[in-house]
């Protein structure tokens, strides 16, 4: 017994979270669990879910222990996404941090664990992009936060997310002021992401965005590469229509409210 618990305070830190079947998989069975439990070394949140409390019991774990548990010790393909993972990496002053919702990118919210869903105090905004074929290699970075070490968007695929949740959890305009600091995306990476993408109305906003906000990076695309399928989209309910990309977009960010704002 006693090896295993240097085992556990090795493997964690005071607030980690620890998950029965990562115990199990180490040797510590759910009766041993419930003996450290018992006896103080692990602290009891639900069924099969712990947390190492510190020496004063002060220190709980944050929404950063819940995502590297879910990486780390089930191995599901959860990361820190759109607005909330440009923001760790210093692209946006739009969040307060520990306030609003924190950004999971998930393949389906579905396959989440209770835990996870109901984790204490805790709002997530789950960025699905059903429409992207995600490539971790390219599309995913680590962030160290808090001092922990969790996966994240690249600041490419983090523009994409914020994109593809206008109106679901980000206005339009919004997302048009966060566009407006992401002056040193990757072209490549832009342009392998887009065209992986079969979501026909976030590759017109995205390209939209990047177009008249002129960034530089924009120029090295190409569209003909990228699905843009055909017809209008309505994306903003009485929007003008932008002749380019045949989707509505605010009037304030269409041709004629960029003329006026010039003038």
């Amino acid at each position: 017994m006693s090896s295993k618990i240097n085992w556990l305070i090795t493997h964690t830190t005071p607030g980690s979270l620890v998950l029965q079947p990562w115990l199990t998989k180490n040797g510590v069975s759910y009766s041993l669990a419930q003996k450290y439990t018992k006896n103080g070394w692990l602290k009891k949140i639900s069924a099969g879910v712990y947390y190492r409390p510190g020496a004063n019991d002060k220190v709980k774990p944050s929404w950063v222990d819940a995502i590297q548990a879910m990486e780390v010790q089930l191995h599901h393909p959860v990361h820190l996404a759109g607005l909330s993972s440009l923001t760790h990496q210093g692209l946006s002053h739009y969040l307060k941090l520990g306030e609003d919702k924190i950004w999971v990118g998930v393949g389906n919210k579905q396959s989440l664990p209770k835990w996870f869903r109901e984790f204490p105090d805790q709002h997530w905004f789950y960025s699905t992009t059903k429409g992207l074929r995600l490539d971790p290699l390219k599309d995913l970075k680590v962030l160290k936060i808090n001092g922990k070490e969790v996966r994240a968007s690249t600041p490419e695929l983090a523009a994409y997310e914020v994109v593809d949740a206008i109106n679901k959890q980000i206005s339009f305009e919004h997302a048009s002021e966060l566009f407006q600091g992401l002056v040193n995306l990757s072209p490549r990476k832009v342009q392998s992401m887009l065209e992986r993408s079969h979501s026909v109305q976030t590759n017109r906003v995205f390209l939209f965005l990047s177009r008249h906000l002129e960034h530089a990076w924009a120029q090295h695309l190409v569209e003909t590469n990228i699905e843009l399928g055909s017809g209008k989209r309505q994306v903003v309910k009485g929007g003008r229509l932008d002749e380019r990309y045949q989707i509505t977009v605010p009037e304030s960010l269409s041709d004629k409210g960029k003329m006026q704002q010039n003038g």
